[in-house]
C-alpha cells in the first residue's frame, strides 16, 4: 500500500512512483522490506526450540496458548506502529506466535485422528492456512481502497481476530492423550482417548500409547536420539522436504503477489485482486488435497504436482522473458491474464501436494520418543529456508528477472526425483506401526533399521552420557 510505503520505507515507495528510474524488476529491491516481511520467520525458528521444550513437557493445549498470547501482542505492536523499529519488533512477536503454533498444532491433530482420517484432519490445518491467507488478500484488497491513509493499519489490526480465536480456542480444547500419559497423567488420558473416539473399546490403541510413553521415558535427549541412525530416514525426508518445500518458490509467490504482478505491469487495484484469485485458487486446492490423501496416497499427489508445478515455471519465465523488459511493460491484457493463470496453475499443484504433505509426513513418521524434537526440526528448517527465501526473493528477482522461474522450476524438478525414490507412502498405516510396516520395507531405507546395530549404538550413547548426570555432556549444556 502507497501510505504504508511512504511512511516505512520511503526509498521503496520513491523508486516504485517514478518512472524509468529503476529496472522494472528492481522497484522493490530492499532489504529493510525484505526484513520486515522474513523476520517473522528468523523468530518463529529460534522460538521453534523454546516450543519444542513446552510442547513436550507442558502439553501440546499450553503450547498454542503461549502462541495465542505472542499473536496478540505483536498485533497490538503493529497496529500502533510509528517507526520501522516498533514493525519489526510487532513481526518478531508474530514470528515466536508462529513458531509455538507450527510446533504444536500438527503434532495435536495427528495425534488425536483415527488413523483413517488422520490425512485429511492433519491437511485441514493447511486449509485453513490458506483461508487465513484468503482473508488476507481480501481485507488488504479492501483497506487499499481507505483514502484516509490509515487503512493499513486496519488491516494489520484485524489479525487480531484470528490471534484471539487460537487463544479462547486453546483455552477449551483436551490435550491429547498421548501428551497426558507422556507426563504421567495415565487416567486422564485413557479418559481423553475414550472422549475423542466416542467408544470404550480403547483398550488395543491405550495400550499402544503406554508402550509409545514408556519408550519416549527412556529416551533422557530426544535431540541426541534423532541423530541415531534408526532415526536417519524420518529426519533425512523431514528436513529435505522443508527445504523443498520453500525452494519451490510459493512463499515468494504468496508473499509478493501484488509486488510480482505490479513488476509485470498490472496497476495497484489489479495487483491486489490477482492476489485474491491466487489465495481463492489456494483453498480450493487444499481441499482437493483432503479428500484425496487418504484414497489415493501421498506419493501421486507429490509426483502429479512435480509435473505441473515445472511446467507452469518454465511457461511463465518464457512468457516474461519474452514481453517483459527492465523499462516496458509491454504484457498487455492478454499475455497478462494467461500469467495468472499459470500462477493459479502452480498454485493449484502446490495445494494439494507438497503445502499440506509438507508438514502431514513428517508429522506422522516420527516415533513419539523423538516426536517434538523431530517436530522441532521440521519447523525450524521450514522457518530457516522461509527466511532466506523471504530475505533473498526481490533481490533475486532484481538479478535473475524472469530466470526465477527457471531457478524455481530447477528445484522441483529434482524434488521430484526425490520423491520418486526417497518418500515412502504412509497412507492408512498407524504412527506406531511405521518402522514396522514402512522403513523396514523400503528398498533404501531398510539399511537403517538393524536392530543389532541400534542396540551397539544405544550403548556407545549410554557409555557417553555421564553416570551422575550432572549434564556435563554437550547435549546437556545445548
Amino acid at each position: 500500500m502507497p501510505d504504508f510505503l511512504k511512511k516505512f520505507f520511503p526509498v521503496v515507495y520513491r523508486k516504485s512512483t517514478e518512472t524509468g528510474i529503476e529496472s522494472n524488476y528492481c522497484q522493490y529491491d530492499n532489504q529493510g522490506l525484505q526484513l520486515f516481511t522474513s523476520s517473522l520467520y528468523l523468530a518463529g525458528l529460534i522460538a521453534t526450540f523454546a516450543a519444542s521444550y513446552t510442547t513436550r513437557r507442558l502439553g501440546r493445549k499450553l503450547t498454542m496458548l503461549i502462541a495465542g498470547f505472542f499473536f496478540i501482542v505483536g498485533v497490538v505492536l503493529n497496529t500502533a506502529a510509528e517507526d520501522l523499529a516498533m514493525l519489526i519488533i510487532g513481526r518478531i512477536l508474530l514470528g515466536c506466535g508462529v513458531g509455538f503454533a507450527n510446533q504444536a498444532v500438527p503434532v495435536f491433530l495427528s495425534e488425536i485422528a483415527p488413523t483413517r482420517i488422520r490425512g485429511g484432519l492433519n491437511i485441514l490445518f493447511q486449509l485453513n492456512v490458506t483461508i487465513g491467507i484468503l482473508f488476507a488478500n481480501l481485507v488488504n484488497y479492501r483497506t487499499a481502497k481507505i483514502e484516509a491513509g490509515w487503512g493499513w493499519r486496519l488491516s494489520l489490526g484485524l489479525a487480531g481476530i484470528p490471534a484471539g480465536l487460537l487463544t479462547v480456542g486453546a483455552i477449551f480444547v483436551l490435550d491429547t492423550p498421548n501428551s497426558l500419559i507422556e507426563r504421567g497423567h495415565i487416567e486422564e488420558g485413557k479418559a481423553v482417548l475414550r472422549r475423542i473416539r466416542g467408544t470404550d473399546n480403547i483398550e488395543p490403541e491405550f495400550q499402544e500409547l503406554l508402550e509409545a510413553s514408556r519408550i519416549a521415558k527412556e529416551v533422557k535427549h530426544p535431540f541426541r536420539n534423532l541423530m541415531m541412525r534408526k532415526n536417519r530416514p524420518q529426519l533425512v525426508i523431514a528436513v529435505a522436504m522443508q527445504v523443498f518445500q520453500q525452494f519451490t518458490g510459493i512463499n515468494a509467490i504468496m508473499f509478493y503477489a501484488p509486488v510480482l504482478f505490479k513488476t509485470v505491469g498490472f496497476g495497484d487495484d489489479a495487483s491486489l485482486y490477482s492476489a485474491v484469485i491466487i489465495g481463492a485458487v489456494n483453498v480450493v486446492s487444499t481441499l482437493v488435497s483432503i479428500y484425496t490423501v487418504d484414497k489415493i496416497g501421498r506419493r501421486v499427489l507429490l509426483l502429479e504436482a512435480g509435473v505441473q508445478m515445472f511446467l507452469s515455471q518454465v511457461i511463465i519465465a518464457i512468457v516474461l522473458g519474452l514481453k517483459v523488459k527492465d523499462h516496458s511493460e509491454d504484457l498487455g491484457h492478454g499475455y497478462s491474464i494467461f500469467v495468472v493463470i499459470m500462477v493459479c496453475t502452480f498454485v493449484s499443484s502446490f495445494a494439494w501436494s507438497w503445502g499440506p504433505l509438507g508438514w502431514l509426513i513428517p508429522s506422522e513418521t516420527f516415533p513419539l520418543e523423538t516426536r517434538s524434537a523431530g517436530q522441532s526440526v521440521t519447523v525450524c528448517t521450514n522457518f530457516l529456508f522461509t527466511f532466506v527465501i523471504g530475505q533473498a526473493f526481490l533481490s533475486m528477482l532484481c538479478q535473475f528477472k524472469y530466470g526465477i522461474f527457471l531457478f524455481f522450476s530447477g528445484w522441483v524438478l529434482i524434488m521430484s526425483i526425490f520423491t520418486l525414490f526417497l518418500i515412502p507412502e504412509t497412507k492408512n498405516i498407524p504412527i506406531e506401526e511405521m518402522t514396522e510396516r514402512v522403513w523396514k520395507q523400503h528398498w533404501y531405507w531398510k539399511r537403517y533399521m538393524d536392530d543389532d546395530h541400534h542396540d551397539a549404538e544405544a550403548a556407545v550413547w549410554n557409555k557417553v552420557r555421564p553416570a551422575d548426570g550432572n549434564g556435563s555432556d554437550p547435549a546437556s549444556q545445548l
